[in-house]
């Protein structure tokens, strides 16, 4: 192989790019507005979290799926949207419990304490809640389809369009007496009972 004299050794080869410095402002400036773009979510997030409603921050979801809770105190907690599905809970107490729109769905609660609780719009479809004590619990738009209320105090609770089986509606009805302290409305009114 020969070289001839005097050739651009130096040079790149044609079709080969020239070095640049690695901090050349065409390569940092669409690095930058990239990061940038990254970290915007950052920092609007804390704000956006900041302006929720304040009962967001008030609510303690807890997944209780499947769990046995039998002659747990949960008295007075803040159980907004808690699943309790398939979960147990004989003589557990709900005592004054916010479980607002909270899932039930076919668990078991005998002779548990929801006096005062509040169950509105909850998904209790299939529950044994027999024996349990329902004084002066709201129970507004609540699914209770295919549950158990045999034995169930339901004095001064408020079922307002909540949805029961023909049978526990009667059965409930039998008695089914008082005001809802809360919402005032008539436990026997609320149950449609005759």
């Amino acid at each position: 192989m020969t070289t001839a004299s005097g050739s651009d050794a130096s040079r790149p080869a044609a079709g080969a790019r020239a070095w640049r410095w690695p901090w050349a402002p065409d390569r940092v400036l669409p690095l930058l507005l990239a990061l940038l773009l990254l970290a915007l979510p950052l920092l609007v997030l804390p704000q956006a979290v900041a302006a929720a409603p304040a009962r967001a921050e008030d609510q303690d979801r807890v997944d209780y799926t499947l769990t046995n809770q039998s002659g747990r105190d949960f008295s007075g907690e803040r159980l907004a949207g808690s699943s309790f599905a398939g979960a147990t809970g004989r003589q557990a107490s709900f005592r004054g419990a916010d479980l607002h729109g909270a899932i039930l769905t076919q668990a078991a609660f005998p002779e548990a304490d929801f006096s005062g609780a509040d169950l509105s719009d909850a998904l209790m479809d299939k529950v044994d809640m027999s024996g349990v004590d329902l004084t002066g619990a709201v129970l507004r738009g609540a699914i209770a389809s295919g549950s158990d209320f045999t034995g169930a105090t339901v004095t001064d609770a408020d079922f307002t369009d909540a949805l029961l089986d023909r049978l526990d509606q009667r059965l409930l009805c039998r008695s089914a007496r008082g005001t809802n302290p809360v919402t005032g409305a008539d436990t026997r009114l609320s149950l449609d009972c005759p």
